[in-house]
């Protein structure tokens, strides 16, 4: 408020100093023309013209200017002849006497105008007119001058209105100032100025100190927070300033401004930017119930996915020996009974066939399919559904030699186990004595597709249509209804489309197909 304050006393000196420039100059015109008019007047009389030529003129031509200065309120009125001899002046011991000024030279030569001089007395303003006879002859000069009041001598005359008007226009600027003061402290939640510049820096600091990256645009789509994270997560030189900046400029793949266009927040969706994995979460921005833009947190997930991708691995792998270790143990009790029973031709050909099934499924996994997490996956998922009494069947047509371009070997195996999972769980309910769980990968240059086929209780309309929906589940049991739409998710990563096809008490078909070439991703 201080500072507006004075910033409406400097207003009003500033303006004060212009208007009193106006003043002076409307002033010096008033006085120029009335002393123009008052010269003119003087030349145009006929006595003049005919008493300068003669040599006693003065006598009367010294009284008509004087009367005519007193009426008109010139300060001097000097008339002089062709020789510049004074016929009037205001001072009577200079009549007769000539006049030595350049100033009137032009006057002269027959022109009329006007000039600011300074003389003995002050600066003044003068303005020249020739005299001229009945026969168009220039006889002489008048020249008219008056004194110019001095700014002190202005400032006295108009110190009334001066002040009224710097009065009011000082209580007007206060009261201004104040309820501008009170606007502007309301607008900014009743903080100083320093206090909300405190604020900004650290909060400028809090988003460069986050470990996630964080990035902010406005409705128009223009960056307005870009963390240090999130330029390290999307490769942009840290001194590059991107602030106000159009997003999709900065980075051309953003689907950040997807959270305007939809007015919808966006949770725990996966990216892949480069060699990154990023945990994305986007929200509205809203103030007083207007949405004003939108911001997106990143989490690089890489080394979480890669440790992930292991423990996964591993639990697979762990799951398959607790399983075939109880399905040896079942075997080795089977081959002991029949060597007590004496069968020792009946324990020798089982033990050969159990062999070769084992071999068998184990060289087809290693052969066809490259990623030992997959593998290692449905070697467990086998003995799973044996110990479960499933039949799980492997289309031995099937291979997988490398990845869809934005899936890694987690997604796959997230995919797989999980379908495989829901079919164990849809066969469970089921008192069919033939479960049967199919399970297919096929790849060629162009594809990936992966089909899991069960002949459980199958789904009805509503549950076909709502199965991919975040936390809908037929089961009862918490933290249920997250596989399948995760599964969609994935789907998206991956640029795939998702088929269900099924049919209650017949079972669920799931075909994924996803794109090997990253141009092909939907």
């Amino acid at each position: 408020m201080l500072l507006s304050i004075g910033i409406v006393l400097f207003s009003l000196v500033i303006g004060g100093i212009i208007q009193l420039g106006s003043m002076i100059r409307l002033q010096e015109a008033q006085i120029g023309q009335r002393l123009a008019t008052t010269a003119r007047t003087v030349a145009e009389i006929p006595l003049i013209s005919e008493k300068l030529t003669q040599p006693n003129g003065w006598a009367d031509i010294a009284p008509v200017a004087r009367k005519i200065r007193v009426i008109n309120d010139v300060t001097y009125i000097v008339v002089m002849d062709m020789n510049r001899i004074r016929y009037s002046d205001p001072l009577e011991s200079r009549i007769g006497q000539p006049y030595t000024g350049k100033d009137a030279e032009p006057a002269f030569a027959e022109h009329n105008y006007q000039q600011k001089v300074r003389g003995e007395l002050g600066t003044a303003l003068r303005a020249y007119v020739p005299v001229m006879n009945s026969e168009h002859q220039q006889v002489g000069v008048v020249m008219v001058g008056r004194l110019l009041p001095s700014i002190p001598q202005m400032i006295v005359a108009q110190k009334e209105s001066m002040l009224v008007t710097f009065l009011l226009s000082l209580v007007a600027g206060i009261v201004g100032s104040y309820q501008l003061a009170r606007h502007i402290k309301k607008q900014m939640l009743n903080l100083e100025p320093d206090e909300i510049a405190r604020i900004l820096v650290e909060r400028t600091a809090t988003f460069h100190a986050m470990h996630e990256g964080v990035i902010a645009i406005d409705i128009q789509e223009r960056i307005t927070i870009f963390n240090d994270k999130a330029k390290e997560i999307f490769a942009i030189p840290l001194e590059e300033e991107v602030l106000g900046r159009p997003i999709r400029e900065v980075i051309p793949e953003t689907r950040l401004p997807e959270v305007l266009e939809k007015a919808r927040p966006f949770l725990n969706y996966e990216l892949r930017v480069g060699n990154a994995l990023l945990w994305s979460n986007r929200f509205l921005i809203k103030v007083e119930g207007k949405t004003v833009g939108a911001l997106a947190i990143f989490q690089d997930r890489t080394e979480v996915a890669q440790i992930a991708e292991e423990l996964t691995g591993v639990k697979a792998f762990v799951d398959a020996l607790r399983v075939q270790n109880h399905e040896h143990m079942n075997k080795l009790h089977t081959i002991a009974g029949l060597l007590q029973l004496g069968q020792l031709d009946r324990a020798l050909t089982y033990l050969f066939e159990i062999s070769e099934q084992q071999a068998e499924i184990t060289g087809f996994l290693t052969s066809q399919i490259a990623d030992p997490n997959v593998s290692g996956l449905l070697l467990g998922k086998v003995s799973r559904g044996k110990e479960l009494g499933i039949h799980v069947t492997i289309d031995r047509r099937s291979r997988l030699e490398r990845l869809p371009y934005f899936l890694d070997n987690h997604d796959i195996v997230l995919i797989i186990g999980n379908l495989i999972e829901n079919a164990f769980d849809a066969l469970e309910k089921t008192d069919k004595g033939d479960k049967e769980v199919y399970v297919s990968i096929e790849q060629d240059d162009e594809i990936c597709s992966i089909l899991v086929e069960d002949n459980g209780i199958g789904m009805d309309e509503e549950t076909r249509h709502r199965v991919l929906e975040r936390g809908y589940s037929t089961k009862q049991q918490e933290h249920q209804g997250i596989g399948l739409f995760m599964i969609s998710q994935l789907v998206e990563k991956g640029g795939g489309t998702l088929t269900i096809e099924s049919q209650p008490g017949a079972g669920s078909s799931f075909l994924l197909t996803f794109p090997m070439k990253k141009e092909d991703a939907q």
